[in-house]
């Protein structure tokens, strides 16, 4: 299992759009694919028609019962989707209670973490769509994961959301045993805009490694998608957007480590 938490500390930058369309081409691909939503908003549920505000069994149940978690319990709150290879553990809007029960409890950063442990063997991959803040859930999104996927959109304000998330990762590498790879992702470029051009042009420049040589496009059919319930590349398979978070996909699958090497890591 490999785990990509999506993530940025700014709002509205597609961390939803990217979390389905990267799960989507990964459960076309075969492999097994568990989403797993850690947004108290709940975008991702409400993607697969999940509603946050009355879900009983959620990822919020993992927090309520971390003491006690075993696999036949976390299998239990997963659903299947209507999608071969793809499930959802959904979010409940009770996850925004956690930040003021959390303060003082021992072991409420590693909840993600042991979960996942408990359903190791069931999925090849799982993605993590993440709360815009730091708190005690993005903390759970930074531990568990083995690499981070930054989307940010191509404006300026969204730089200064980039470079906040940055210092956080930072911060929590400190407390890992290792550095948390990363890596950015521009979204919603427009190359009709010298704002947008200039933004991703400032992003290449100031994180030269990390970036990712190419961008998403703004495209209507991602949103299209969300209203269908669709994963993108099962909607418009050859929309432009779909053609690049494909080369996205094939980057990131590129960057990950030899299967020798996994198990080396889980070994030590």
């Amino acid at each position: 299992m490999r785990v990509w938490s999506i993530a940025n500390q700014k709002g509205g930058v597609g961390k939803t759009t990217t979390t389905v369309a990267l799960g989507g081409l990964a459960a076309e691909q075969g492999r097994r694919v568990l989403l797993l939503d850690l947004d108290p908003h709940g975008s991702l549920s409400t993607y697969f028609r999940q509603d946050p505000d009355t879900a009983r069994s959620s990822v919020f149940t993992l927090f309520e019962e971390r003491k006690q978690l075993y696999p036949e319990r976390v299998k239990q709150l997963i659903q299947k989707t209507d999608f071969d290879n793809l499930d959802l553990l959904p979010s409940a809007t009770a996850l925004a209670t956690l930040e003021r029960h959390a303060v003082g409890q021992e072991g409420m950063g590693l909840v993600l973490t042991r979960a996942l442990a408990q359903v190791y063997d069931d999925y090849d991959l799982v993605l993590v769509d993440t709360p815009p803040l730091l708190g005690v859930l993005m903390i759970n999104a930074l531990a568990a994961a083995h690499r981070l996927v930054m989307p940010v959109q191509t404006e300026f304000l969204a730089l200064k959301g980039l470079e906040r998330m940055v210092n956080t990762l930072e911060m929590m590498s400190k407390s890992r045993k290792r550095p948390l790879e990363y890596h950015v992702v521009p979204v919603m470029f427009d190359r009709r805009t010298q704002a947008s051009v200039s933004s991703l042009l400032t992003i290449r420049n100031t994180y030269p490694t990390q970036v990712w040589p190419g961008m998403i496009p703004v495209d209507t059919k991602f949103r299209d998608a969300s209203k269908a319930g669709v994963p993108p590349h099962l909607f418009e398979p050859d929309s432009r957007g779909v053609d690049a978070y494909r080369s996205l996909y094939k980057w990131l699958l590129k960057k990950e480590p030899s299967t020798a090497s996994v198990a080396a890591g889980s070994a030590t």
